[in-house]
């Protein structure tokens, strides 16, 4: 959007006749702390403009003289050559009251004013900063906390806003003689380089055994030390940027079979770091768009198929029975730096104890992880928001976001039918993040986790108050769950009694409906949309544990239509840990007594009683997912979660045929998909001999199927996904060729996770949007 408005007052006429107007550009959107300001000085004095630029609580302000012809130019220049890291959501021109510039400067920001621009996430090291270190000649040679204006921490170290060095956990850091004329000097690419520092000014790290005892203080040799343990087999916890990861080497056997032991995780799949795309390419054949997001800004974990033949890890261990391999490159010079002294890759996973928050304070790093890690790689910098890296995968062009946290959080979401402000989503209870909208922006935390941990919870709770208080925003409406035990729901009511704000229960399914339909702007689509929600478990409006459902959406409201037909919930959560359960719930009993040997006596008689008595229900597709699985033989206990589901979906990626089973033939799909017999068809299958992989392919290219039948009885043209199961790659891909040939069109998450990190950004979509 650029607007013009040129008024002329008598002193505006006198400004005119010099030759001299005066123009206001305000640019917002993510351009602070992404080398903004520099760019547009360097700009500014290429074209021989005199003014000022300024961060200010709405974004950019910059004010310059100049012709009318000028200003557009200047504006149009801007909004083609902006920073890479930038992205500009609207750009204002206006002519304002004269004002005579002699030169372009950069000026102090704004203080003391309400924020309404996005937090800047974190960047991944850019390739001038990587030469940087490696280099002898240079003088930042080892350093490892090596930025610039394009690059390096920016929300995991800010304290407030707008985004200036005395805002960030940095301002203890002085500038040095040298980064500061870095800093000062226009021509040079650390101008204004907020996290600018070296050797001589910045971060130091320490080296340090299990039992704390320092071995070394000088950066350069604890980093040769470090990569030098890590050769010899040991584990060593690095505190990177947004909190601390547990490294060994990936081609150590022994070493990853010990970090598995000691970290009780036995078989969930570890990440592994590269130094280089060609290294990855020497062990994975990549397409453009993994390659792509490999090497963005962002830098995330990205979900690769692993081949035959691997060269520099040991796939077996790192990824036990599964077809794809978890892959990133170092999102900091710290981590570069150790993989370039290593010369192999690492295994690179969150410092934490399974089900707790990464750690991000040294004292609680070596309290927590000292069972785990041999050595320890710390610093003094305060990390203020940690964050787990963030997870992606593709089915062919699709993007699927699995885990969204560093380098995308909190960053906004671009809604242009937003209403109000003031608002709180509390969102849900396993996947959790909240969403605000404490001004014109929209804000989505990164991913925290289950929060019946209370290490998870109380990160949760503090990171939500910093964000509040960054934005000094007091919620007067706050959204929740509708289950009655949800940890994030207890804690917004509290929240609404201690403000007086008004509260609002928002069903689970329905606010992941509301996520799809906000993503892509679809709430004033006037024809009818299908919203097919599958997960494994919310609480239904009817009392019972949804999560097979079907919906249209049409002007503003929404209706349940379809869902899986019902069946019994055993044992609660514990169903979601044994896809046997599942599978019990689920057969024919005519098959029960061939899957007894699947329980021991004690069990099958407790099993069986509590399912036949056993009142609540639901439609779990999540479930539904888990008893193929173990009617399959591949997965009766989930090790980690959702292992059923990944076994299931790698089964059937190693199908070639197109030769599907089609599961539902003849079978009557009125408001009910008849889930038993799905299942029990699939087991017949197994039973007769059919190749495992073929019915795993078939199970989801029915689920697909099921979802086009359902389209067309309800006459929609638009199919908008949303839930866990749809982080199904093998899903994706049948139900997008399906809707191609059937000329649909299929929406997903795709700003978003489709699991339960999406619920209170649904929320707010509900509550802005839907009047049922």
């Amino acid at each position: 959007m650029v607007q013009l408005a040129i008024t002329k007052s008598k002193g505006e006429e006198k400004s005119i006749a010099l030759g001299k107007l005066t123009f206001e550009i305000v640019i917002k959107g993510q351009v602070q702390g992404v080398g903004f300001r520099p760019f547009v000085y360097s700009l500014a004095i290429k074209n021989k403009v005199h003014g000022l630029v300024i961060n200010d609580s709405n974004g950019v302000s910059i004010q310059f003289n100049g012709s009318e012809k000028l200003a557009k130019k200047f504006l149009k220049s801007i909004i083609d050559n902006a920073p890479i890291a930038s992205e500009i959501i609207s750009s204002e021109l206006k002519q304002i009251e004269p004002l005579n510039f002699t030169e372009f400067k950069i000026g102090d920001s704004e203080k003391n004013n309400k924020v309404d621009i996005p937090l800047t996430p974190d960047f991944a090291i850019c390739e001038s900063c990587k030469a940087e270190i490696l280099d002898p000649t240079n003088r930042r040679h080892y350093y490892p906390f090596t930025t610039c204006v394009n690059c390096g921490p920016r929300y995991s170290i800010t304290k407030n806003f707008p985004f200036e060095r005395e805002n960030t956990s940095l301002h203890t850091y002085d500038m040095c003689d040298l980064c500061a004329q870095e800093y000062k000097n226009p021509q040079n690419s650390r101008y204004h380089s907020q996290t600018n520092s070296c050797s001589k000014c910045g971060v130091e790290l320490l080296l340090k055994d299990h039992n704390g005892e320092i071995l070394q203080s000088n950066s350069e040799q604890v980093l040769l030390e470090a990569s030098s343990v890590i050769k010899k087999g040991f584990i060593v916890a690095i505190k990177n940027t947004n909190g601390y990861v547990l490294c060994c080497d990936a081609k150590n056997k022994k070493a990853i079979e010990t970090l598995r032991q000691r970290k009780n995780r036995p078989k969930k799949p570890f990440a592994v770091l590269y130094k280089s795309i060609e290294l990855i390419e020497e062990d994975f054949k990549l397409t453009t768009y993994e390659r792509k997001a490999l090497t963005s800004k962002v830098a995330p974990i990205v979900l690769l198929k692993n081949n035959t033949n691997f060269n520099n890890i040991c796939i077996e261990q790192l990824a036990p029975g599964l077809n794809e391999t978890g892959v990133l490159m170092p999102s900091s010079a710290l981590l570069y730096q150790l993989l370039n002294l290593v010369e192999t890759p690492l295994v690179c996973t969150s410092g934490n104890m399974h089900g707790s928050p990464i750690i991000a304070q040294n004292d609680k790093a070596q309290q927590n992880l000292q069972s785990i890690a041999d050595y320890f790689v710390d610093h003094e910098l305060s990390i203020e928001f940690p964050q787990d890296d963030s997870v992606v995968k593709f089915s062919n062009s699709k993007q699927i976001i699995l885990r969204r946290s560093r380098g995308y959080a909190p960053n906004y979401l671009n809604i242009s039918n937003r209403k109000e402000s003031n608002i709180l989503a509390m969102g849900a209870h396993q996947k959790s993040t909240f969403s605000i909208i404490p001004n014109k922006q929209l804000y989505v935390s990164q991913y925290f986790g289950n929060l019946d941990n209370i290490l998870t919870l109380n990160r949760f709770n503090n990171i939500l108050k910093k964000q509040l208080s960054i934005f000094k925003c007091t919620p007067k409406n706050i959204l929740i769950d509708k289950h009655p035990n949800y940890q994030s729901s207890d804690l917004g009511k509290e929240i609404a009694k201690e403000l007086g704000a008004n509260l609002h229960e928002i069903q689970h399914h329905k606010a992941h409906f509301c996520s799809v339909l906000g993503e892509h702007e679809l709430f004033s689509y006037p024809k009818k949309i299908l919203g097919v929600i599958w997960d494994g478990n919310g609480y239904g409006d009817d009392n019972n544990v949804w999560g097979g459902e079907f919906f249209i959406y049409k002007k503003n409201k929404i209706t349940r239509t379809h869902s899986f037909k019902t069946y019994k919930w055993i044992l609660g959560d514990k169903m979601s840990k044994e896809p046997r359960l599942a599978l019990l719930s689920l057969l024919d009993h005519s098959y029960l007594n061939d899957i007894k040997e699947k329980f021991n006596a004690k069990e099958w008689k407790v099993y069986t009683k509590i399912k036949d008595s056993n009142s609540v229900k639901t439609s779990s597709v999540g479930r539904l997912i888990d008893a193929v699985s173990s009617a399959l033989n591949l997965v009766d206990f989930n090790s980690y979660e959702a292992e059923g589901a990944l076994q299931l979906e790698r089964c059937a990626w190693e199908y070639n045929g197109t030769n599907y089973v089609d599961l539902l033939e003849g079978l009557t799909i009125n408001n009910e998909i008849p889930t038993n017999k799905i299942v029990s068809r699939v087991y017949r299958a197994f039973k007769s001999g059919e190749d495992k992989n073929k019915i795993a392919a078939s199970f989801l290219f029915s689920l697909s199927l099921c979802i086009l039948k359902i389209s067309e009885i309800e006459k929609t043209d638009i199919i908008a996904c949303s839930g866990g199961v749809f982080q199904n790659s093998y899903l994706i891909k049948s139900l997008s060729k399906l809707c191609e040939e059937n000329k649909k069109k299929l929406k997903l998450n795709c700003k978003l996770s489709s699991n339960d990190e999406n619920i209170s950004f649904g929320q707010i979509m509900y509550y802005q949007n839907i009047r049922n």
